[in-house]
């Protein structure tokens, strides 16, 4: 499938929304395949945020051109990958959220340029727990968080970090499943994206995602961070940036 390049009233829409909504990245057969691809992997190896340096179907939808080639145009510059996650969120109990927050607050970086693109592989909503977001919300820095609290919607956790400077300094950080304090319900988008379409939005927008409350629709998605060339990752873990040329 050829790449699907991003029109100049999108990459301003992008820089005026925070996000935009692309159909067709990626065709149902390429998804189709990586999907049956990975239902034979050991769930386990999802915990990994480097599966596309070791895993080249990975690796194939992380660098799609309709992917990192849209990544390149938002960002005028070469693109790094900074970690790839692919999200099946199941109905019912097993299919909780993650609370509304900023990449930023998980992901901090120097100069700010992370982005993400949320690809969905699976015909999602807010229904089955698809990707909200906070139109606008880019623009005001980061937020003030707290740790979520509602277990019973989001999920709820807490982890150290080893965090590194550009000189060397080292030091441990808390992170946590950050929340956004006061924020209001209604500002809150819900996004129908189709199998194939993805979502770029920038690492300052608000977004999240509730439970999956379907019948019985599995949610699907694939997110790839990206960052520019030269920027500074802070978090020990995710400082070996991968090209994508």
């Amino acid at each position: 499938m050829p790449p699907v390049p991003l029109t100049s009233g999108q990459i301003g829409q992008y820089r005026e929304e925070g996000f935009i909504v692309v159909p067709a990245l990626l065709s149902s057969a390429e998804i189709d395949e990586f999907v049956a691809y990975e239902a034979a992997q050991d769930p386990g190896c999802r915990d990994h945020l480097d599966n596309h340096r070791k895993d080249p179907h990975w690796r194939r939808v992380a660098t799609h051109p309709s992917i990192a080639g849209g990544a390149r145009q938002i960002l005028d510059a070469e693109p790094m990958i900074v970690q790839t996650m692919y999200l099946e969120k199941y109905p019912a109990a097993e299919g909780k959220g993650t609370a509304l927050h900023q990449d930023g607050h998980y992901l901090p970086n120097e100069p700010n340029t992370l982005m993400a693109c949320w690809l969905a592989m699976s015909d999602t909503d807010g229904e089955n727990g698809g990707l909200c977001v906070v139109p606008r919300s880019h623009m005001r820095g980061l937020y003030a968080t707290h740790k979520a609290t509602n277990a019973k919607d989001h999920q709820v956790w807490e982890s150290e970090h080893l965090m590194r400077d550009r000189e060397g300094k080292e030091w441990k950080q808390v992170f946590y499943s950050f929340e956004i304090d006061a924020l209001e319900r209604s500002s809150v988008l819900n996004l129908e994206v189709p199998k194939g379409a993805g979502v770029f939005f920038n690492g300052m927008t608000i977004h999240g995602s509730y439970g999956n409350r379907s019948a019985g629709r599995v949610r699907r998605a694939f997110a790839t961070h990206f960052v520019a060339r030269g920027t500074w990752m802070y978090r020990s873990d995710v400082q070996d940036l991968f090209p994508v040329t």
